[in-house]
């Protein structure tokens, strides 16, 4: 597990000011499974999955969507962005409303 602060400059922008909402929660934590054999891909990444799982409850709900994994679902794409997430389907329907730019933790313009 990597922590990462978010301090300085980033914790002095207000919540709505980009898309990243997250800028008094102290600490960002990633949660990495890795292995250098492929075949244990499976398993590792199964044991990051409940590792972050048992962490979520004590958490803000959210996190840095670029620390994503790419099956995490809606949802977390939504909680990742907080209250932002409706002004960026906004900006989405207003950008780019027949979603081509959807090979990303996609934020639907509908």
């Amino acid at each position: 597990m990597h922590m990462y602060p978010i301090s300085g400059a980033a914790a002095r922008v207000p919540e709505d000011a980009t898309a990243f909402a997250y800028r008094n929660g102290g600490w960002v934590g990633v949660v990495t499974g890795i292995d250098p054999d492929p075949a244990n891909l499976p398993a590792a990444a199964s044991w990051a999955r409940q590792y972050w799982q048992e962490l979520h409850d004590t958490s803000a709900g959210g996190g840095y969507v670029n620390m994503m994994m790419e099956d995490d679902g809606q949802d977390r794409v939504r909680a990742a962005y907080r209250g932002n997430y409706d002004r960026l389907v906004e900006i989405k329907r207003r950008y780019d409303p027949t979603n081509l730019f959807h090979l990303n933790h996609n934020i639907p313009p509908f």
